[in-house]
């Protein structure tokens, strides 16, 4: 793919890949071979991904895109962390990339644990996975504070979203090398869920300009 693609048109083109995942019409593999023999002289991604490390949520899969087509960070939970940020402006300047996707997805593993650790708090975490619950946590406390917690899974269906758009908007205004791009070059932003149970990634955060 090349580096000249808008970010609308690689939003596109993730939906339509997207749209072939979910009804098992992907792209023929036999490709690959050919394409990975392109690979060292250079990578032009058509779009940054930051998602959950979830073994059952793997973007080039989800999205039915090759080798080189992505660039794909992975952290529990999708947060936004220092060196998650130094990738997505890595990417972006170096490759060109002009979207950025942060991708959840339903049941996730870290917000659970995180809905759980405020509803039920423990002191039974490693300082490591503590941190990551903390990264989440202003997302999901807010909605505890309105009084979700009466239903637990509402609540935590809720926390996934809250918690993308977070991490969406943390990207957007969060860098400052990532906010003169969205200013100046066409950058955008984008927060995504993906749903287990019918593999469709709904683009429900997306910039109004877009």
């Amino acid at each position: 793919m090349s580096t000249a693609l808008s970010a609308q048109a690689a939003l596109t083109a993730l939906r339509t890949g997207n749209q072939r995942f979910v009804k098992d019409l992907r792209g023929d593999a036999g490709a690959a071979r050919a394409r990975r023999l392109e690979l060292p002289q250079g990578q032009e991604p058509l779009a940054i991904i930051l998602g959950c490390s979830d073994a059952r949520v793997p973007a080039e899969i989800v999205f039915d895109q090759g080798l080189g087509d992505l660039f794909v960070i992975r952290v529990a939970g999708n947060i936004v962390a220092p060196s998650q940020v130094g990738s997505v402006e890595f990417a972006a300047e170096a490759f060109g990339t002009r979207l950025v996707v942060v991708m959840g997805h339903s049941n996730c593993g870290a917000v659970h644990a995180t809905v759980e650790q405020l509803l039920r708090p423990s002191a039974e975490r490693s300082r490591n996975l503590a941190s990551i619950v903390n990264r989440i946590r202003p997302a999901v406390a807010g909605l505890v504070e309105r009084g979700m917690q009466q239903d637990q899974e509402q609540l935590e269906r809720q926390a996934v979203r809250a918690n993308i758009r977070m991490s969406a908007d943390h990207l957007r205004h969060g860098s400052e090398v990532l906010e003169q791009l969205i200013h100046k070059d066409g950058l955008m932003v984008v927060g995504a869920e993906y749903s287990l149970q019918s593999g469709e990634v709904d683009f429900f955060d997306v910039p109004a300009t877009a």
